[in-house]
């Protein structure tokens, strides 16, 4: 009965495999020993112990396993990393990154962290260039327990506020050095501090006919009940703030509709003349009531542009009813519409004639419920949220608002529509 591969010895199965492994290097040898012999050079007794030898050789070399080789792959891939520069590892971090010896002076400082804090000398106390007492007491930390993983906030007032989370500690092990990360968490606090803005401005927007209304129900169950002048009154106040804080909320859920598809791509040809003028068509009335006349100044060829129409309307519905309230001192408002010219696609603007913004409040009459005037904006019915559902919209559509204002003279916002 023959021997299964299962009966080999293990001696004869490592011989075998040894050959196996070897076979072209045998091969080759013993084509250079037969390609002697033809010549006449060697006897056929050589050849056959020469051969012998090859084999032998193949067989009782040191082996170099798969595992062999995996492990001095990964030892020449650490010996790879090992051979650059440290300086050259902290320059690719891309948090500010400062390394500082045990007696807190600077003696590194990357790229990061020279364009975050400006110059680092080499040599520098750490505590003369950050002052504040929680990154000191975080370095002292660091120094005291010989370099324990440690951690803390740091805020840079000038030249704008910005807030790091720092994480320190010992480089290696005994070298003496130590090592700060700085990361920037101003985004994030920003938008935290933004989120509770807006919260607290919601609640104060609607927290403020609610509280009228409730004043005004317990008065007509209580003392007016049978006062049919004043239930009347009263009836027409709280429907006139019901009607305040549905506005509110209606603006609340455009805001959060525009940042949920904040990327979608306009796409629509629109006829930019004709959608403003139904825009003025529709706000007539209210330029009417408030003696005011809307002049449009439009050029003679076509203007088109790719946008979201409803999105669009609801921009210039905004900008004009704008200027008819407050502008309405001035009894005219002039909408112009312009065709692109070099780069730079079609603008609109919308300019009134009243008192005019002061310079100070301009930059930020797109925030959301900012005013100008509080007691006025109330008193023409706004929610504080117009200009910024504007500038959402107008994000979206890769445009621009330009407002421009000269007191006693009017104010002019202007839409500036990218190029093709």
């Amino acid at each position: 009965m023959s021997e299964t591969e299962g009966d080999t010895p293990a001696g004869g199965r490592v011989v075998v495999a040894r050959l196996a492994e070897t076979r072209w290097v045998l091969m080759a040898s013993a084509a250079a020993i037969g390609g002697l012999g033809l010549a006449g050079g060697v006897s056929p007794l050589w050849q056959a112990l020469a051969f012998a030898g090859i084999a032998a050789v193949a067989v009782l070399a040191p082996h170099r396993t798969a595992r062999l080789r995996k492990s001095e792959a990964k030892a020449a891939a650490v010996i790879g990393l090992d051979g650059h520069p440290a300086r050259e590892l902290a320059e690719a971090v891309p948090d500010p990154l400062i390394v500082f010896d045990r007696h807190g002076m600077i003696t590194n400082a990357n790229a990061a962290a020279r364009a975050a804090f400006g110059k680092l000398d080499a040599g520098t106390l750490l505590t003369l260039r950050f002052r504040t007492p929680e990154l000191q007491g975080l370095v002292a930390q660091l120094l005291a327990d010989a370099g324990g993983p440690s951690s803390g906030d740091y805020v840079e007032k000038v030249p704008i506020e910005r807030w790091f989370r720092v994480a320190g500690a010992a480089l290696g092990q005994g070298s003496g050095l130590f090592v700060l990360v700085f990361k920037d968490q101003s985004e994030m606090r920003r938008i935290d501090r933004m989120r509770s803005d807006f919260i607290a401005n919601a609640s104060h927007e609607l927290r403020t006919p609610l509280a009228s209304i409730a004043g005004f129900v317990e008065t007509l169950r209580g003392p007016a009940r049978n006062d049919a002048r004043a239930r009347d009154q009263f009836l027409q106040i709280m429907q006139t703030q019901t009607g305040r804080m549905a506005r509110l909320i209606d603006d609340l859920l455009s805001l959060s509709r525009l940042e949920m598809k904040s990327s979608s791509a306009p796409a629509e040809p629109l006829d930019l003349k004709a959608l403003i003028d139904g825009v003025v068509d529709a706000l007539r009335h209210l330029a009417s009531e408030s003696g005011v006349e809307i002049e449009r100044v439009y050029p003679a060829e076509p203007v088109t542009l790719r946008g979201m129409r409803d999105e669009l309307i609801q921009v210039f519905e905004n900008l004009l009813e704008n200027a008819i309230k407050y502008g309405q001192d001035g009894k005219r408002v002039v909408v112009t519409v312009e065709r692109g010219q070099g780069a730079a696609g079609p603008r609109v603007t919308v300019r009134d004639f009243g008192p005019g913004i002061p310079e100070e409040h301009i930059p930020r009459l797109t925030e959301r419920f900012y005013r100008v005037d509080v007691d006025t904006s109330r008193t023409q019915k706004g929610t504080g949220l117009g200009l910024a559902i504007v500038k959402h919209i107008l994000t979206r559509h890769d445009a621009r608002l330009i407002i421009r204002s000269t007191l006693g003279e009017g104010a002019s916002f202007t839409v500036q529509f990218p190029g093709k």
